[in-house]
Formats: C-alpha cells, structure tokens, sequence
C-alpha cells in the first residue's frame, strides 16, 4: 500500500474515539467531519458546503497517545493514507466508505491552544517488538541502507 495517495485533511472529531486492540497491537478510531466553506459573491458571505465524513485509524503508539489526547468535538488535523472500500448497508445498496489511516495527528492550533507533554522513551526491548510489529526494518537497517 506504498502508493495510496496522502492526505491533510482538517476538521472536527465527531464521536469519541474508541479504542480497542488488534492482534495485541493498540488501534484508535473516529470520525472526523469537515465542512468546506467558500466566500458567495452573490450573497456577500460565507457559504457552507456539504460536509465530507472520514473514519480515521491511528495504530500503534499514535494510538495510545490520541486515546489519551483526542475527544468528541476537537479541531483536528489528520495525515494519513487515504482508501476507501465499497460495502453493501443496511437497506441493501452499496456504499463506499473512505477511511484515512494516520501516520500523524493533532489539535487544530488555529482553533485553540494546547499543552504539549513528551511521551516517555519506549525501553530498548519495546522499541524493537514495536518495529518489528510495524513490518518496517529495524532502525540500523534503515541507516545502512541510507
């Protein structure tokens, strides 16, 4: 999935987020809702346009620390890959999700303030189960590759 196209995408968190586990590894989702605006000239204002609904994934530690940080109404910004997958729904047509999974995350700043606290540094065997668990090399593989 090395080619799935990336995406910013800023908006508003609109349930709690939930977290649960996936083969031991921890996994955060929500919906995040955002409204494109644009300035009507006819009516000399700002004018809403329909509001576009994502589901977002955070794995791993992005997860454990967005648990802790991210709630229902936020303003948020969402890095990630963008998919999307057809289903059929509850009334029997077919409808396509699309979902972003994050690689980064955060509070809006434009919208408000926050306080930033550093996560503590993962132990040494930690840090190698993670990366293992994350399917990328190990982080001296990377350097000697580089």
């Amino acid at each position: 999935m090395s080619n799935a196209p990336l995406v910013t995408v800023q908006g508003w968190i609109g349930n709690e987020p939930t977290a649960r586990e996936v083969g031991g590894v921890p996994v955060l989702g929500f919906r995040v809702g955002c409204t494109p605006r644009h300035f009507s000239r006819t009516a000399a204002e700002w004018v809403d346009g329909e509001t576009q609904w994502y589901a977002v994934s955070a794995w791993r530690r992005l997860a454990s620390h967005a648990a802790s940080s991210l709630h229902q109404g936020d303003p948020v910004i969402v890095h990630g890959r963008l998919t999307h997958r057809t289903y059929v729904n509850k009334h029997g047509l077919e409808a396509v999700a699309v979902e972003i999974d994050a690689l980064t995350l955060g509070h809006d700043l434009t919208r408000g303030v926050a306080t930033f606290v550093k996560a503590a540094p993962l132990p040494p065997d930690a840090a190698g189960a993670a990366e293992a668990a994350s399917g990328l090399p190990a982080a001296s593989d990377r350097s000697a590759a580089a």
